[in-house]
C-alpha cells in the first residue's frame, strides 16, 4: 500500500492489488477514510468525514493530481508484468 503523500493529519496512498480499477487515491485520517477518482477527480466513497471535509480533501486532491497519477501509472507499469 503505498504512501504518496502526507498532509496535515492526512494520509494519501493506493492499494497495490487495484491494478483493474480507474486510477484513484485513497485518503485516511485517524478512523475516516475517502476514496476518489482522479481522472475527473470526484468523490468514490466516504467513511466518516464531514461534507466539509470532504471538501478540503478534495481541493488537496487536485492540487496534487498529477503526482497521484502519475505514481499510479508508474507503479503499475512496473508492477504490470
Amino acid at each position: 500500500m503505498p504512501t504518496i503523500l502526507r498532509k496535515g493529519p492526512y494520509r494519501f496512498y493506493f492499494y497495490s492489488h487495484e491494478p483493474n480499477e480507474p486510477p484513484h487515491i485513497h485518503v485516511d485520517r485517524e478512523n475516516f477514510s475517502a476514496k476518489f477518482w482522479l481522472d475527473p477527480v470526484q468523490l468514490s466513497k466516504n467513511i466518516g468525514f464531514a461534507r466539509q471535509e470532504l471538501r478540503k480533501i478534495q481541493l488537496m486532491v487536485i492540487e496534487h493530481s498529477n503526482d497521484f497519477r502519475e505514481a499510479w501509472d508508474g507503479y503499475f507499469s512496473i508492477n504490470s508484468g
